[in-house]
């Protein structure tokens, strides 16, 4: 009997290659697709968070009173207590990225007024690294000019401002672009400015990476360390992350569902066709003394056989699926992960198992002599 069950398999998988070929690349389609998306799942919440990072600070430390957080040019006068930034960073953790900001309406040498902000270079780079910068400043007399700003200003023998009855000249080396305040704003360094205005930072912007459960625990900690300062989250930019990270968790959960789903139907139809064509040969073991469990069990062996295949080459294209999606949307490489392999063999299985269960129900009622009859 284990000889003509194997000679049966091999005839089934042989010789009905293009039921087998089908079942094949159904079950295939479904182990690279759960590949792709499973792998892509590991790697998911830090390649959007680092994305998330590029669109700049999520929370913000200010001296004013709540209400002037978002007119944050006018605070001139109320500064961050000494040694604030250093605070906010060990306090905000190892990962985050914090720069300081001070603020004062200064007036160009064409009489007209704006907004001068002093900060640290270096850092505004990484926080706010979706600006739109023709060139950064690198010296201590350079300036950063916003596009609007920018048509205020005289720059061909440097940029002249007066603050307070104090001229400051440097020499303004790039512009920026947000669409936001920023357009009118000229940025110089943290050092001129407080050299200038006599006044420190007002302000310090910090971009926590993580979700809103994350941002919160080091928000408290900043209003910990900093009591009587105003220590506000962005909420648009917090919630925002956590609901396209929940929606994409979700969307990936249901693409998975939807293959499956659709993959079960293709190979339960393949694997229905396969019971109708064999009902000679499954009567002929039933003839000669097979029982409706060795049947089952060898049309379900089949079906493991085709889902192992589809399995080990459904592995290969997933990961490179995920690598090239990865490559191209978040500009890392994302590795194949083998711990997928057990969640793509066990989806594969149940698929497989219930698409060939299923129509082998089939054979319960067959009639040995009349099929061999030929009724």
């Amino acid at each position: 009997m284990a000889l003509n069950a194997g000679m049966m398999l091999r005839r089934s998988l042989v010789h009905r290659r293009a039921r087998t070929l089908s079942a094949l690349v159904a079950l295939t389609v479904s182990a690279g697709v759960a590949t792709a998306l499973l792998t892509l799942y590991a790697d998911l919440d830090s390649k959007l968070h680092r994305e998330f990072r590029t669109f700049g600070a999520n929370v913000v430390v200010t001296a004013a009173p709540a209400g002037e957080v978002e007119a944050i040019e006018t605070v001139t006068a109320a500064g961050l207590p000494d040694g604030a930034l250093l605070k906010v960073e060990r306090a905000a953790g190892d990962d985050a990225i914090a720069a300081e900001f001070g603020y004062a309406v200064a007036t160009t040498d064409r009489g007209t007024p704006v907004v001068v902000a002093g900060t640290d270079f270096d850092a505004v780079r990484k926080l706010d690294a979706w600006w739109q910068v023709s060139a950064w400043p690198t010296g201590a007399d350079q300036a950063l000019l916003g596009v609007k700003a920018a048509q205020f200003v005289s720059n061909s023998h440097g940029l002249k401002m007066e603050f307070s009855g104090k001229e400051l000249v440097l020499n303004g080396v790039g512009q920026v672009r947000t669409g936001g305040d920023e357009d009118s704003r000229i940025y110089i360094p943290m050092t001129a400015f407080t050299r200038w205005t006599g006044a420190g930072a007002s302000a310090i912007e910090v971009q926590v990476p993580g979700g809103a459960a994350k941002v919160q625990a080091a928000v408290d900690r900043m209003r910990r360390e900093l009591p009587g300062m105003q220590v506000e989250p962005v909420r648009q930019l917090v919630e925002g992350e956590s609901r396209i990270v929940d929606r994409t968790h979700a969307l990936m959960y249901g693409a998975v569902l939807l293959i499956a789903l659709t993959v079960g139907v293709s190979v339960l139809a393949t694997m229905s066709a396969s019971v109708l064509e064999r009902r000679r040969d499954f009567a002929l073991m039933k003839a000669l003394g097979g029982s409706q469990g060795q049947m089952m069990g060898m049309f379900l062996l089949e079906a493991m056989v085709i889902s192992l295949a589809g399995v080990a080459a459904g592995f290969v294209v997933g990961s490179a699926a995920a690598f090239g999606i990865s490559e191209l949307n978040f500009h890392t490489a994302t590795l194949p992960h083998v711990q997928v392999i057990p969640v793509v063999l066990l989806m594969n299985g149940l698929i497989a198992a219930v698409a060939a269960l299923f129509p082998a129900r089939v054979l319960r009622s067959l009639q040995p002599a009349a099929l061999l009859k030929g009724d």
